[in-house]
């Protein structure tokens, strides 16, 4: 029987994720109808309990099926740069996973492109994003900031999904607060503009 949450992904998608990891977990099931609506999701669940991929998942089955566009449609904030480069490695699975069975299956699906923006991402790579900005941009906090600060805030303009995770790290700090500032300025399009 297939899972109900997982009615609502593209069919690729849907088999990778039965084929790579089987049913979805409750924080998932729970979670992907709250963000289908767009709406905001605060998601508190055990470490491996599939958190971060319930938050990627609905994203990267909206940019598969999105046809050609351009800009920056997924900002992935992380506390840590580890964690950023992490999350790189670790998000380039379910989108090869994808794009292997929609191959197999001879269907037409855009592969979603996927970059990280730290204080270590070199001045090369800064450039490359600005002419070409990634579907999906995984930064800091400092960094986000610095992206809205620049010329490079034009690559933020077409955000529509924002992922902040381990928000319980950053909230209590000087960081929170500075990172609550940089999404209002991310939310407030004029500014970004």
């Amino acid at each position: 029987m297939r899972a109900p949450a997982l009615r609502t992904f593209h069919p690729v998608v849907a088999e990778w994720f039965r084929s790579a990891l089987g049913e979805p977990t409750r924080a998932q099931s729970l979670a992907w109808p709250a963000i289908r609506r767009a709406e905001s999701v605060l998601l508190l669940a055990p470490t491996g309990s599939g958190k971060t991929l319930a938050a990627f998942l609905d994203a990267i089955d909206r940019l598969v099926v999105a046809g050609a566009q351009t800009g920056c449609r997924v900002l992935y904030v992380s506390p840590l740069k580890a964690l950023a480069v992490d999350i790189e490695r670790n998000l380039r699975a379910p989108i090869e996973g994808i794009s292997a069975i929609a191959k197999t299956r001879a269907v037409d699906l855009r592969i979603p492109s996927v970059d990280v923006r730290t204080g270590d991402t070199p001045a090369s790579s800064r450039a490359r994003m600005l002419r070409h900005p990634p579907d999906i941009l995984i930064t800091t906090p400092e960094s986000l900031y610095l992206l809205l600060t620049s010329r490079a805030r034009e690559t933020l303009r077409t955000v529509e999904t924002v992922i902040v995770d381990e928000i319980h790290a950053l909230v209590p700090g000087k960081r929170g607060t500075h990172l609550f500032v940089s999404l209002e300025r991310l939310e407030d399009r004029k500014s970004v503009v």
